[in-house]
């Protein structure tokens, strides 16, 4: 007798779209693990700056990703012995990961690292290709997203929620950029796979977005 597959929902999508936030609600009503893989790309583009790595460096970087000392706690992320949560969701650490992700050597040391979240009772997986490359088999995948105009606006808000000077202008052409980055990249590119669900949430509150997926999944 064969055993039953843990249950997987992952929830791929652009910057911005909302996904680590829906995602980490949505592994909480569950009371299953989460992954976000995109801070494990925002870690490297950190760590590579702390250690002066260039970022067409590959090899390096591939090297640095496959030793991250990582812990997430909670909220909290740890590189090392230091407390990274605010640094690694910089505008500096966002488009370097976006960089280093199209890297194949960088994404091949992470993929071993990303699966070993999966873990009973479940996991909830957030990022770019969780259900297309890391997690293939998921039962349930969502592509969430939502028009650049109100992801840039969101993003906007949470920065200055944080005392952050932002312009909108610049945080709008920043997502333009990386959406097209990660969409034109060779390894991985962020689209919408066939298997996958899409939900766009531009009209959607963040409950309301939670709601729909734990719909999806049940």
């Amino acid at each position: 007798m064969s055993e039953k597959p843990i249950p997987v929902i992952t929830i791929d999508g652009p910057s911005a779209s909302g996904k680590g936030t829906v995602a980490s609600i949505v592994a909480k009503k569950l009371g299953f693990h989460y992954l976000d893989s995109g801070a494990l790309y925002r870690l490297v583009a950190l760590a590579a700056f702390r250690q002066n790595v260039a970022l067409d460096d590959e090899q390096s970087l591939a090297n640095l990703a496959a030793k991250l000392d990582v812990v997430f706690d909670g909220g909290e992320i740890w590189l090392g012995k230091d407390k990274v949560t605010d640094e690694v969701r910089s505008e500096k650490c966002g488009n370097g990961a976006s960089v280093v992700a199209a890297l194949p050597e960088v994404r091949a040391a992470l993929l071993a690292r990303q699966r070993d979240f999966c873990q009973l009772p479940g996991l909830v997986a957030d990022g770019r290709d969780m259900g297309s490359v890391v997690f293939p088999d998921a039962g349930t995948k969502i592509f969430l997203t939502a028009s650049a105009e109100v992801r840039a606006e969101r993003r906007f808000k949470q920065l200055k929620e944080k005392g952050v000077c932002a312009i909108f202008e610049n945080i709008l052409q920043d997502i333009q950029e990386r959406d097209k980055r990660d969409s034109a990249r060779s390894v991985a590119p962020l689209q919408k796979y066939a298997d996958a669900s899409l939900l766009d949430t531009t009209k959607l509150t963040i409950d309301e977005a939670v709601d729909v997926i734990l719909k999806r999944f049940e």
